[in-house]
């Protein structure tokens, strides 16, 4: 099992730029697919972006596709999630997750074993 917490949410003006990282302790990234999830008030928990194990092929949900991008540092056995461009539409909770499956990109909340505690983003417009 893996556990995992999220840092550097906050409040930023559409437009900006936000950096989270989730932090993991336990089986390392060489064994986890990771991934990042968010969840707006009302909402559904929905797929942001993922990352494999090893070499760290990418993947990300249409509607972050060119603002956001995905990256780990293995050595610190961190991942990163920088934000750019943001927009009211992505304020939510936004959750760190690793993968039930070595092989399979955690893409859909069915595919997580382990969850961070989240952290807030909030875009002002």
């Amino acid at each position: 099992q893996v556990q995992l917490v999220e840092s550097g949410g906050g409040l930023v003006q559409a437009g900006g730029s936000l950096r989270l990282s989730c932090a993991a302790s336990g089986r390392t990234f060489s064994t986890n697919s990771m991934g990042w999830f968010r969840q707006a008030p009302g909402k559904e928990r929905e797929f942001v972006a993922a990352i494999s194990r090893g070499f760290g092929s990418t993947y990300y949900a249409d509607s972050v596709k060119g603002r956001f991008t995905i990256s780990k540092d293995n050595a610190k056995n961190t991942v990163y999630l920088q934000m750019n461009s943001l927009k009211p539409e992505d304020t939510g909770v936004y959750y760190c997750a690793a993968g039930k499956n070595p092989a399979v990109l955690p893409t859909t909340t069915q595919r997580v074993a382990s969850w961070g505690q989240g952290t807030q983003v909030t875009v002002s417009s």
